[in-house]
């Protein structure tokens, strides 16, 4: 298994033989307004796209687990070539065949893909009523023969379903979505420094891969602030912290 962080939440997975483009946000740097109601006024994405992003135009899959803007962008949509089959949360196909895609399959529960089954997650994005305008969201387990599984826990923060889906399948490897992003006012949406540490102590049998951070304004969590969180908490040797561009081969 080769993990591949392009940035943000863009991921480029080569897993039991088969390349999975995650969560693309192909954007120039500063193409995009700052989130609303956030707390500073920096354009998105604050960071550009590393080069390697070129060599994922044509996966063999194309995962996407919501359509915020920034796990799937309009640049995205134009680069990828439209006969990848493309693999989604259920309600959001049209967005994808609207965007030219003919080979769209919302994963209601579980599918095969070339060998791998694919089973579909829950998570909260957010609490209190700026979770549920936040809409849904999934996360998704690779697991293929042979291979380790593979938990992509999406935007959510701690919860129960997040901890039924590491009981359930006790993923040798499992990718959080950290930044602590937020707004103004009500609590974080996706994942902070304390639900990373939450990840951590729950299931001490998988090894964890923060990414999202440093690339949207929102994000206020930064790889060195849960860098040092996670080593005062004697956590940091169970967590990666990719830059972009990074590899974390498992």
């Amino acid at each position: 298994m080769n993990i591949q962080l392009l940035r943000h939440a863009t991921l480029g997975l080569t897993y039991a033989g088969i390349t999975i483009l995650v969560d693309p946000m192909f954007s120039d740097a500063g193409a995009n307004p700052p989130i609303v109601n956030s707390a500073n006024d920096r354009r998105n994405p604050l960071v550009p796209l590393p080069d390697a992003a070129s060599g994922w135009l044509a996966p063999d899959a194309l995962l996407v687990t919501h359509l915020h803007r920034d796990h799937w962008d309009d640049a995205a949509a134009a680069a990828i070539a439209k006969e990848t089959p493309v693999l989604c949360q259920p309600g959001d196909e049209a967005a994808f065949q609207a965007a030219g895609f003919a080979d769209v399959t919302p994963v209601e529960r579980t599918l095969q893909l070339r060998g791998i089954t694919v089973t579909r997650t829950g998570g909260r994005h957010g609490t209190g009523e700026i979770g549920e305008r936040m809409g849904p969201v999934s996360g998704f387990v690779l697991q293929a023969e042979g291979h380790p599984a593979l938990y992509i826990a999406g935007d959510t923060i701690w919860c129960d379903e997040v901890a039924e889906a590491l009981d359930a399948f006790r993923p040798a490897v499992t990718i959080v979505n950290a930044g602590g992003a937020r707004f103004t006012v009500g609590d974080p949406i996706t994942m902070n420094e304390d639900d990373v540490i939450q990840v951590c102590r729950y299931a001490p049998y998988t090894k964890v891969i923060a990414v999202h951070m440093d690339s949207i304004n929102h994000c206020l969590v930064t790889r060195a602030d849960l860098r040092a969180r996670l080593e005062a908490e004697g956590c940091l040797d169970r967590v990666s912290l990719p830059e972009d561009g990074a590899f974390v081969c498992i």
